[in-house]
């Protein structure tokens, strides 16, 4: 194999592709990047045997067809820190070569023949979903799931697709992130029941890789795993083995709790404020609503005291509640500042539900007031 690229370019693909890839694997094999240069096409791939990927990249010019696996760190820095705008790659198969106008590596390689297949997408029955949308999905959703969690389903986030309706929802136990978007089914498409958990690491990696003048994403959720086709990249991963819990039951629906119009900024200024002498293990944070206005305190006995007023429209009986700050901040650090949403609170012992009107829903349980 023998190409010359643009070093940016291929730099690019290759972290994305390199992220894949396990630096310390115990399979040497797979602490390399696949790449494979034919007429039509360079493609990289990469996998841990759990999540694999697959990117095509421009910019190259191949010389000669072939096959070469590339050491995902020392080619990964040879790519950082090169400042040669073209580079060329030659390799045998038994070593590589990487040239560019002031530098030259010669690397040992591996056969590029032993390292796993990386499956493309052939999948006739997926659904198609705006790329920002499943951006939006993603980023909402799974900072809420328990990687370190003993139950494994909670180390994901639930995909459910069915026809137009299209849903993400992640949760850790304690707080519970549930997205609802529109799609469409090609070839009858549609998930069953509420095994289709993809782990958020891959999930991540599906986000990282959607391209910003990306207009459209394909899933296909199969038995044991689920795809994902960009115009550049495909994504594989196995899905978390067990059952969701039963997240509908969560979300409130109730009468005669107090819903109360928010904005997004001016509510995480004075959640931050309030934290700054919060308990560090409980990060508990004392809110109390009524007569127009929201208190926030909180007091440590090494740290201090804090309280924090915010003018609110809600006039009705005073309802107190403590939260835990930092699942409050994470909702809001996923919505623009000037983003409006509701907060839906009916006293300390039922969870907060926080609403926006794209179909964003955020629940957080309460924790014990003191006395």
């Amino acid at each position: 194999m023998k190409i010359s690229c643009d070093r940016e370019k291929l730099a690019n693909a290759f972290q994305l592709a390199g992220s894949v890839a396990l630096a310390r694997s115990p399979k040497e094999i797979l602490q390399n990047v696949k790449i494979e240069a034919s007429d039509e096409h360079v493609t990289l791939m990469a996998t841990d045997m759990e999540t694999g990927i697959r990117i095509e990249i421009d910019g190259v010019e191949v010389e000669t067809a072939g096959k070469a696996l590339l050491h995902v760190a020392r080619v990964g820095m040879i790519l950082r820190e090169s400042s040669d705008e073209r580079l060329s790659i030659e390799s045998d198969g038994s070593a590589t070569v990487i040239k560019g106008t002031h530098s030259e590596f010669n690397l040992p390689s591996s056969n590029p023949d032993e390292f796993p297949t990386v499956a493309g997408f052939e999948e006739e029955a997926y659904h198609e979903l705006p790329a920002r949308l499943f951006r939006e999905m993603v980023k909402r959703t799974a900072f809420a799931t328990d990687a370190d969690s003993s139950r494994f389903a909670l180390g994901g986030v639930l995909l459910e697709m069915s026809g137009e309706d299209v849903l993400a929802v992640g949760t850790d136990g304690r707080r519970l992130a549930r997205m609802i978007g529109a799609g469409k089914s090609v070839g009858d498409h549609a998930t069953s029941g509420n095994s289709t958990i993809i782990p958020t690491r891959s999930l991540t990696l599906m986000e990282r890789a959607i391209g910003d003048k990306e207009d459209v994403v394909h899933i296909a959720a199969r038995n044991n795993d689920v795809l994902l086709r960009t115009t550049r990249c495909t994504i594989y991963s196995r899905l978390v083995e067990g059952r969701y819990p039963n997240w509908r039951q969560v979300i409130p629906s109730r009468e005669g709790s107090a819903i109360i119009d928010m904005t997004v900024g001016p509510f995480f200024n004075v959640i931050r404020q309030a934290a700054i002498v919060a308990d560090q293990e409980t990060r508990g944070l004392d809110m109390e609503f009524g007569n127009g206005t929201l208190v926030l305190t909180a007091k440590t006995a090494d740290l201090g005291q804090s309280r924090v007023e915010l003018p609110i429209d809600y006039d009705g009986e005073s309802i107190k509640l403590k939260l835990d700050y930092r699942f409050v901040g994470d909702f809001l650090k996923v919505l623009p500042p000037d983003a409006k949403f509701k907060l839906d609170v009916a006293s300390g012992t039922q969870p907060a539900l926080m609403t926006t009107d794209d179909g964003y829903a955020y629940v957080v349980m309460p924790m014990a007031l003191d006395g």
